[in-house]
C-alpha cells in the first residue's frame, strides 16, 4: 500500500498541478497522510531547479498549517487522534513524546521536526496534552524550514544522482539522523542537569 502511495505521489510531482499537490501533501502529512512531501519535493526541484526556493517555501507553509490541523485533531478530537496514531503504528507515542517534551521542552520538537519520522505523531500528541500551540507553530517554522529548504538545496546541488541514493539508503540515513538526535538530546539533558 505505501509503495502504491509513493508511486502516486511521484507521478503527481510531474503533473501541471504539482505545486498545489505539493502544498496538499505537505499539509496532509503533518496531520494524517502517510507519505512525506520530500518524495514529491525532490523530483520537482530536479525538474525545475529555478523554482527550488518556491517549492521549499510551499512545502514548509503547507507542513506548518497541516501541523496546526494535527494539533487540533489531538486537542479536540482525541479518539480520531488515537486512531490516526494507531493506524500509523504509533499508538504508544503520546506518553513518550509527553515525557520528552516535559524534559527537553521545545528543543525536543525542534529535533524531532528534522528527522524523517511522520511529523503528525508530534503534532497530534502535542495537541493531546495541551502543549502551547504558539510554541509548536514557532518550532515548526524553524524546523520545517530547515528540513525542506535543506532537502531542496541538497537535491539542487547534487542533482539527479541523489534520488536513487536516497531511496536505496533511506533506512541507513534515517538511522544516522535518529542516532544524532538522540545524542543531541542526551547532551542537552546532561548539560541541564549540571
Amino acid at each position: 500500500m505505501l509503495r502504491g502511495l509513493y508511486n502516486w505521489v511521484m507521478r503527481l510531482s510531474a503533473s501541471r498541478h504539482a505545486i498545489i499537490a505539493l502544498f496538499a501533501i505537505a499539509f496532509a502529512e503533518s496531520s494524517f497522510f502517510p507519505v512525506p512531501p520530500d518524495v514529491m519535493l525532490a523530483p520537482m526541484v530536479l525538474a525545475r531547479p529555478d523554482r527550488t526556493w518556491r517549492y521549499a517555501a510551499v512545502c514548509t507553509v503547507g507542513s506548518i498549517i497541516g501541523g496546526m490541523l494535527g494539533y487540533a485533531i489531538g486537542h479536540e478530537l482525541h479518539p480520531v487522534g488515537h486512531f490516526l496514531l494507531a493506524i500509523t503504528g504509533n499508538a504508544g507515542a503520546e506518553p513518550f513524546i509527553r515525557a520528552q517534551v516535559d524534559r527537553f521542552g521545545v528543543f525536543f520538537i525542534l529535533a524531532l521536526g528534522l528527522v524523517p519520522i511522520p511529523y503528525k505523531i508530534l503534532t497530534i500528541t502535542t495537541g493531546m496534552f495541551n502543549f502551547p500551540l504558539w510554541q509548536l507553530v514557532a518550532a515548526s517554522c524553524v524546523t520545517r524550514s530547515v528540513r525542506f529548504f535543506g532537502v531542496s538545496a541538497l537535491v539542487r546541488r547534487f542533482g539527479p544522482t541523489l534520488l536513487p541514493v536516497i531511496e536505496r539508503r533511506l533506512l541507513l540515513a534515517s538511522t544516522v539522523v535518529v542516532v544524532a538526535v538522540i545524542a543531541i538530546l542526551a547532551a542537552v539533558h546532561l548539560l541541564t542537569q549540571r
